[in-house]
């Protein structure tokens, strides 16, 4: 069970059976030692096996029930899997993206919480600490990020599942750092880490208007593949930087202190552990002058 807002400031409650099957699993001994074998790569890949296979088509109609899923906002076709469905790409003109230069975008659709991080590069999400070093193994390259803000974009099964770049500028390389596949409900990062537990990938991107940001993939239960487009070049803000195949799964941005400023629903709502719904390409944060 979680607390989620939308952009007006109306707040639900989300208690899905999916939930609460999570908290069930998450919240026992017995129950986290059942979950190991699930958290494999081996599992999460041998699933996608499954949903990559024609018979899972069936999946698609139900699933599009359960969610009400707009299904007009995406291009219309047959699709041979479930996994193929999951991979859609919406249309043209269904995400509008904020191209004003001091307007910092999300990258995607999802539920946002936004954090400080210290001085010493530690940010507390959900009552876990966390080091910026430890989640990117790297404790030069988390030095940069001291004081700045970390936005976690948790993405449930039913939301669009490609991501894009928070503005233009130059991309680095991207970097990958094995794990393993925890879900991102909520109810996970109480028991465990998983943001530095998980599979992940980064690059840096010497944005255009706000620094360098760090823009990572995190993976998740079933989510056998992150899917990065090639780095190293010149990208434009609302680009697509890649896709994740089935599951939830979680973007992150890190930007550095005296860059970007939270818009001030999203920074209330965080402060209170409430997420807020975005969708990709709309203002979440603005310059700091």
């Amino acid at each position: 069970m979680h607390t989620v807002s939308d952009r007006r400031g109306n707040i639900t409650i989300e208690n899905s059976i999916q939930d609460r099957l999570l908290e069930a699993a998450y919240n026992h001994t017995t129950g986290r030692i059942l979950l190991r074998p699930f958290l494999s790569p081996l599992f999460s890949k041998a699933g996608g096996a499954v949903l990559r296979t024609g018979f899972s088509k069936i999946l698609i109609a139900p699933f599009v029930r359960s969610h009400a899923i707009d299904m007009s906002e995406y291009e219309a076709r047959d699709y041979h899997s479930y996994n193929d469905f999951f991979t859609r790409k919406i249309k043209a003109g269904a995400r509008k993206i904020d191209r004003a230069e001091h307007v910092l975008i999300s990258p995607c659709d999802g539920r946002l919480c936004v954090y400080p991080v210290s001085e010493n590069s530690v940010v507390t999400i959900k009552h876990t600490p966390y080091t910026v070093g430890s989640l990117v193994r790297n404790q030069k390259l988390a030095g940069r990020y001291a004081g700045g803000y970390l936005w976690v974009f948790r993405l449930c099964v039913e939301d669009y599942h490609h991501y894009v770049y928070a503005d233009s500028g130059k991309v680095s390389a991207q970097v990958q750092i094995p794990g393993v596949f925890h879900t991102v409900n909520p109810v996970a990062n109480d028991n465990f880490p998983i943001y530095k537990e998980n599979t992940r990938e980064y690059a840096l991107l010497k944005s255009e208007q706000f620094g360098t940001i760090l823009q990572m993939e995190v993976g998740a239960m079933l989510v056998g593949k992150i899917r990065n487009r090639p780095g190293n070049r010149l990208v434009q803000r609302g680009e697509e930087k890649g896709n994740f195949a089935f599951g939830g799964s979680t973007v992150i941005l890190i930007t550095q202190r005296g860059k970007v400023c939270p818009d001030s629903d999203i920074l209330s709502q965080s402060e209170r552990g409430i997420e807020t719904r975005v969708r990709m390409g709309e203002q979440v944060g603005k310059k700091q002058i």
